[in-house]
């Protein structure tokens, strides 16, 4: 049974943290255009990316493990985040970071129920 990632809630909020993650960099310095700017993208874009790839995919542990792939993202994007914070490029990370928090919880939920149901 092929899931629709577009249902997922996970998925919805991952798509509104790439848009506040490239509304957050797009004030960065032009000096960071292929630096910091480019690594937060990138680690945004990959949350909403592999959700939808492991629903795309076969098994319930396949995408388990996509899940498990964005919630490492998730951890890059932070520790970028806080980086770009300590750099002056970000004056108050609260909000960020609990969009990243709020992503991260529902990714772990997710996957959580998933391992249940699959044992």
């Amino acid at each position: 049974m092929k899931r629709n990632h577009r249902d997922l809630k996970v998925w919805q909020e991952a798509i509104e943290l790439v848009q506040h993650v490239h509304q957050l960099t797009s004030s960065f310095p032009v000096q960071e255009r292929f630096g910091l700017t480019a690594q937060l993208r990138r680690a945004a874009v990959s949350v909403p990316a592999n959700v939808a790839e492991g629903c795309a995919r076969s098994g319930t542990r396949e995408l388990i493990h996509f899940l498990s792939i964005a919630q490492g993202s998730l951890s890059e994007l932070d520790t970028l985040a806080e980086l770009a914070h300590r750099l002056g490029y970000v004056r108050d990370p609260q909000e960020i970071r609990a969009r990243i928090d709020a992503v991260s919880g529902l990714t772990t939920g997710l996957a959580s129920s998933l391992r249940r149901k699959a044992a």
